[in-house]
């Protein structure tokens, strides 16, 4: 194994210590009520099972035959979870085929924030993950089963579904996906019609049809933001089924790896002698290969956020200096748009999770040792799924990529580092991901514009008054000002200034989609703008030095900005769009760094 990664593993262990323990113990109490469901009373099973069938009455009555609960992110709005409609049926049907049972426990709230992007309800989408680990909580309280199904794929889904179900991590959790939809137009292609449109080359309607072409059919969407991130993160935790994350829907083998997640889990309870709980597989090495899985492959910044919140739900603490110091000695094995012009579907035909996690392996980049749905060891994951006369097979994975443009070994990697990095000064502290951004423009030393919002920096952008270098900061846009909305309608008008020739970056405490792209940009500064220290002083003009490379963020002005007096806090409009109820969210959420959750 790396020397780094051990070093950083135990690290995480001395520090976890006191929490880890009393969460284990927790959970190993909770276990030990054999059969949860025979601590309830005749009534309160009664309507538990009120509208199941007699057969799944007569199940259900006795003490050995699994309940399965189905956590599901299911709705119409998001093509992802579009395709969840028929789960629940199909698993009831599934379930009974090996003797168990399935009853939907819960959904959970599912926005989408590629809707959301720019308007008044992006300001709940963070929140929004702290909703659904209440909502999957609540789901699953009802102490009638043994084992669980999360149906999720998108943002904050499958943070929040995790989240909650480590709560009840005495029981076998499998994360069931539902596959990315087939490849629309190219993703060079999206990304320059919508500079287009931002120049005002072309009109709306052309937009709406090139994005129309984009996203079209059911399914994930296939650029590698949050989303698939988190897929990928699911896989490589071993929460997930070897090679199942990116099966298109609606397919035979997407399907049949449905079917046999739940069979892991009928065959995986405590009633048996295969118990394998989620507390068991969500270790503090679990949570330090799914760092590495992010760093590998250049994924979304927002799991900077959502993996702190998720340690922390299984007495795990983490920070963003563990990020750092992994960084440093992961290589970059993707090239998935915004890092590269591919999509997931062709990621997967390249070789795919299976050829990742080998790779990572035999370098000793990755633990081994883990525990995963599947039993002990990680070595299952080098293999993929197949169907050979209708039936589900596992088979090694490819000895080599298939196209090394787009996922490469270790030894031909990218970047010797992870294509995330933290940034630290005397601002803050801040994330930047570097792996789409070409290194000539890893530094930017420039002065200052400030914008109290992004619809500031659109409308200066449209007055011509940006053609210049200069590093944006835009600021409260922190957890407790306005929830942390992503800035993402900022990457297509910053890539145009860069494209021009100007040296740009942003520098925000709000975040910036998973797909961020091609412009340098610290997010998720900490402290916030609300929290004080720098940032609320900062005046146009200020010099300030973005260095990815030494991994900064400074105002080089710093004594004449500290002698200021912070100017009084602007007015943030948290009326409408239901705004108004999340007040006390923003009061109690937790700095960017420490997760951003109201719930520890």
């Amino acid at each position: 194994m790396n020397k780094t990664i051990l070093e950083v593993t135990q690290r995480i262990v001395d520090r976890s210590k006191q929490i880890r323990s009393q969460y284990l113990t927790q959970m190993k109490a909770l276990a030990d009520d054999k059969v949860s469901r025979s601590a309830l009373s005749c009534g309160n099973i009664a309507h538990a099972m009120a509208s199941c069938s007699d057969t799944e009455k007569d199940d259900l009555t006795g003490e050995h035959k699994v309940n399965i609960g189905i956590i599901t992110a299911y709705n119409d709005m998001l093509s992802a979870h579009k395709t969840y409609e028929d789960y629940p049926k199909l698993i009831r049907e599934i379930a009974l085929k090996y003797k168990s049972v399935a009853q939907v426990a819960g959904a959970v709230p599912a926005m989408c924030d590629g809707v959301t992007q720019g308007e008044a309800g992006m300001d709940l989408s963070l929140f929004s993950r702290d909703v659904i680990a209440l909502s999957t909580a609540i789901g699953l309280s009802h102490n009638m089963f043994e084992a669980g199904l999360c149906l999720g794929i998108c943002d904050k889904i499958v943070p929040g579904e995790l989240i909650g179900a480590l709560k009840f991590g005495y029981l076998p959790i499998i994360f069931v996906p539902g596959g990315p939809m087939k490849t629309g137009i190219s993703n060079d292609e999206k990304a320059k019609v919508r500079r287009d449109y931002a120049e005002g080359i072309i009109d709306r309607t052309a937009l709406l049809e090139s994005e129309s072409k984009a996203y079209h059919s059911l399914g994930t969407c296939t650029f590698y933001g949050t989303a698939n991130s988190n897929q990928m993160l699911m896989e490589i935790m071993g929460i997930q089924l070897p090679g199942s994350s990116f099966v298109n829907p609606d397919t035979p083998l997407r399907t049949a790896l449905t079917d046999h997640a739940v069979k892991v889990a009928t065959e995986t309870t405590n009633l048996g002698d295969n118990y394998r709980p989620l507390y068991d597989i969500v270790s503090e090495k679990t949570i330090v290969n799914a760092i590495i899985g992010l760093l590998a492959t250049g994924g979304s910044t927002n799991l900077t956020i959502h993996l702190v919140a998720i340690a922390r739900s299984a007495g795990i603490h983490i920070t963003w200096d563990d990020f750092s110091d992994l960084s440093a000695v992961i290589p970059s094995l993707t090239k998935m748009y915004p890092n590269g012009s591919a999509d997931v579907n062709y990621f997967q035909a390249s070789g795919g999770m299976s050829y990742l996690i080998k790779s990572l392996l035999e370098h000793g980049l990755l633990h081994e040792d883990v525990h995963t749905i599947l039993g002990k060891g990680l070595l299952s994951y080098t293999k993929e799924p197949f169907l050979k006369d209708g039936e589900l097979i596992w088979r090694e994975g490819p000895q080599k990529s298939l196209d090394e443009s787009v996922l490469t070994s270790v030894e031909n990697c990218f970047s010797k580092t992870g294509g995330l990095k933290v940034l630290k000064g005397n601002i803050g502290t801040s994330v930047i991901k570097i792996s789409a951004v070409k290194e000539e423009n890893w530094i930017v030393e420039a002065p200052a514009i400030i914008f109290e919002d992004q619809e500031e920096l659109l409308e200066a952008f449209k007055r011509k008054e940006l053609n210049k270098d200069f590093i944006a900061v835009v600021r409260y846009q922190g957890p407790k000002a306005k929830g942390m909305p992503e800035l993402h309608r900022l990457t297509p008008v910053l890539s145009i200034l860069q494209n021009n020739g100007y040296k740009v970056a942003l520098a925000t405490d709000g975040r910036m989609s998973g797909a961020s792209g091609k412009v340098p940009a610290a997010i998720h500064l900490s402290p916030e703008a609300m929290d004080g220290g720098l940032l609320p002083k900062l005046k146009d003009g200020d010099l300030l030095r973005l260095d990815a490379v030494k991994g900064e963020l400074i105002c080089l002005n710093e004594a004449e900005v500290q002698a200021r007096t912070a100017p009084e806090m602007p007015t943030i409009n948290q009326d409408g769009c239901g705004r108004e109820l999340f007040g006390n969210f923003r009061k109690l959420v937790q700095p960017s760094e420490d997760g951003a959750s109201v719930l520890f």
